[in-house]
């Protein structure tokens, strides 16, 4: 038969204090004599006394949790932070909750005020439309947040990313080395920051290697199925194109699927390259030239900063990592016309 495991009240009991004193030093909430404390700790080896985690969380309004807020869990750039934030999250005492909601969900103050019931310590955002309301409503509930991926501000200290910008420049000039000559650009949202960014690249690189071409541009949502369909649209407006750089890698895809329904070859008629570096991008045909970010690394940077502003409150160092081009046979094998 197993030992009864001792309580908080056997502690009390047998150092002959209040089962409230106990608490109070297991909690360090109050002074307590030195001589008590003592007396408490040598109960409590003895009885072999472990307190309840969840308990002392509770007292002290902290849960050694953090929630990530993601919007698709269905996109493949997401459970690879997933992995990366719950290692880091593992290593150093806390739990992580993943929270799948969209952009209607984040904008109700009441979604966040039931984090706050939960005791959640911090947040790690990574899809959010900023606006001063839910800004505010994040400030009152005083949880500590990081942003990555799509909620990320670069003018922010809690934001970690990457350089948008750099690695569209990157995409396009591929493109036009490899000799395209009428380059377009499916993009992201235009609410969100990398998706400007990313915009921004392709306009000012086109601008720089065709003054006089307009550019090309198609406004999708990061799904597959806008890739698919905005590749479509695209060849029937223009179908001289004969290079697109898509700002996600699932919308790269769905062009892929868009252009053999076409019966286009890739990347002999069309080069195409996407943004993310997704590992199903090394498993699609033809394979898919991407620029890669460091979903791993911003993942593991991303859990140590918000740990830092739970633990120490301060937190100003700036992340802004690099992204890499990755050629592959969606862009190689690329014919110039004429």
């Amino acid at each position: 038969m197993k030992n009864k495991k001792a309580t908080i009240r056997d502690v009390a009991k047998e150092a002959g204090v209040s089962v409230a004193t106990v608490s109070r030093y297991i909690n360090n909430i109050s002074y307590i004599s030195p001589e008590t404390e003592q007396k408490i700790k040598v109960v409590m080896n003895k009885l072999d006394y472990k307190p309840n985690e969840i308990a002392r969380g509770l007292a002290k309004q902290k849960s050694k949790t953090i929630a990530l807020i993601i919007p698709d869990i269905s996109n493949p750039f997401f459970p690879e932070l997933v992995v990366a934030i719950e290692e880091v999250a593992k290593l150093k005492g806390y739990s992580l909750i993943l929270v799948n909601s969209n952009n209607d969900d984040l904008k109700n103050p009441k979604f966040w005020k039931e984090f706050q019931s939960r005791y959640i310590d911090g947040f790690v955002l990574a899809s959010f439309e900023f606006n001063e309301e839910i800004l505010k409503s994040l400030q009152n509930l005083q949880i500590p947040f990081v942003r990555v991926d799509r909620a990320v501000d670069t003018h922010t200290a809690n934001s970690v990313g990457v350089d948008n910008y750099k690695g569209a420049i990157m995409a396009v000039e591929h493109l036009y080395e490899l000799g395209c000559k009428k380059i377009a650009h499916i993009s992201g949202p235009g609410v969100f920051i990398p998706a400007i960014d990313r915009l921004r690249g392709y306009q000012d690189t086109l601008q720089k290697y065709f003054p006089i071409q307009e550019p090309i541009v198609y406004q999708g949502d990061f799904a597959m199925e806008s890739g698919k369909q905005l590749t479509q649209r695209l060849l029937e407006d223009h179908p001289d194109v004969d290079g697109i750089f898509l700002a996600n890698d699932l919308m790269a895809i769905g062009s892929l699927k868009a252009l053999k329904m076409l019966n286009i070859n890739v990347p002999t008629d069309i080069a195409i390259i996407g943004f993310d570096g997704i590992k199903i991008t090394e498993m699609v045909e033809p394979e898919l030239s991407t620029i890669v970010q460091p979903i791993y690394r911003i993942g593991v940077a991303a859990t140590n900063k918000l740990i830092n502003l739970i633990e120490v409150t301060d937190d100003v160092e700036e992340y802004q990592l690099e992204v890499a081009l990755v050629k592959r046979e969606s862009t190689l094998g690329f014919l110039p016309k004429g």
